[in-house]
């Protein structure tokens, strides 16, 4: 039992709660780099269900089962029919930041993924949350493709969309703020605390529930300054993730969902 978060394993039957919110994707959901005291990921999503619950003054049923490094088919493949299995009312869906990292990327192939989850979606009844990740490109090497295939790919997603005003939308790749190296993890890829309150802050105003105070724009994080930078940044972080292209791993390889079944979460008060 995690009280302090909100997170709470109850006896009772979270599977008859009013709402109930599945979250489908890669690090982006699973919360790479906003991580508790005790290591475990934290992130938007698990903020969003927080805060859902504190808005309705009701328990929210909650589920997560994403998993980090994992390309956009994986996530479909591996991820959507056991969340809807859940029966859930609610299940968000980002994926395709892997596969943009690629040097051959199918734009194509993620857009299908794409339209899968939302005809799955329709057809199990379920309401489609759907969002786009922060844009990390000026902090980033290649950050020029990746700019312009998460331009394109935004641009045909929300094209694809058009008519379709009952899936919610929580866009923040061309949120400029978030873009910014304040709402970003060490490793320039993941968001930190600071981004991912700002990504369930979105996602809470799309959904029409109230943002709590501060979430937004919480305080810089005031370690920023010692990050690495030069060689010390490319031997921590880009060095790893050639060495897992070239040995085709994964940093999800072994993990399993951190919440792959309902969990109650309470409201605070």
């Amino acid at each position: 039992m995690r009280r302090g978060d909100g997170i709470v394993e109850e006896v009772t039957d979270s599977s008859t709660l009013p709402i109930r919110f599945v979250a489908i994707g890669d690090s982006f959901t699973e919360g790479v780099g906003d991580e508790r005291p005790d290591g475990t990921p934290r992130g938007w999503a698990d903020l969003v269900a927080e805060g859902w619950a504190d808005a309705l003054g009701a328990p929210v049923a909650y589920a997560n089962l994403a998993i980090r490094g994992r390309l956009v088919q994986p996530i479909v493949e591996e991820q959507l029919e056991p969340a809807l299995a859940l029966k859930p009312t609610h299940l968000s869906f980002n994926g395709g930041g892997n596969d943009m990292l690629r040097p051959r990327a199918d734009l194509d192939a993620i857009l299908a993924a794409y339209a899968q989850v939302l005809r799955r979606c329709d057809e199990e009844g379920v309401q489609l949350v759907l969002l786009s990740g922060g844009n990390p490109s000026g902090q980033l090497p290649m950050r020029g493709m990746i700019k312009r295939r998460g331009d394109l790919l935004t641009e045909r997603v929300v094209a694809a969309l058009a008519g379709r005003p009952d899936v919610v939308r929580a866009l923040n790749w061309g949120d400029d703020t978030l873009a910014a190296p304040a709402f970003w993890s060490e490793d320039r890829l993941h968001l930190n605390a600071r981004g991912h309150h700002r990504v369930a802050a979105r996602v809470l105003e799309a959904l029409g529930q109230r943002v709590p105070d501060g979430w937004w724009s919480l305080p810089a994080d005031s370690a920023a300054a010692s990050r690495p930078h030069g060689l010390a940044y490319y031997r921590a972080h880009v060095g790893p993730w050639i060495h897992r292209r070239l040995t085709g791993t994964s940093s999800g390889d072994g993990r399993i969902a951190k919440y792959g079944d309902w969990t109650s979460i309470l409201p605070k008060s």
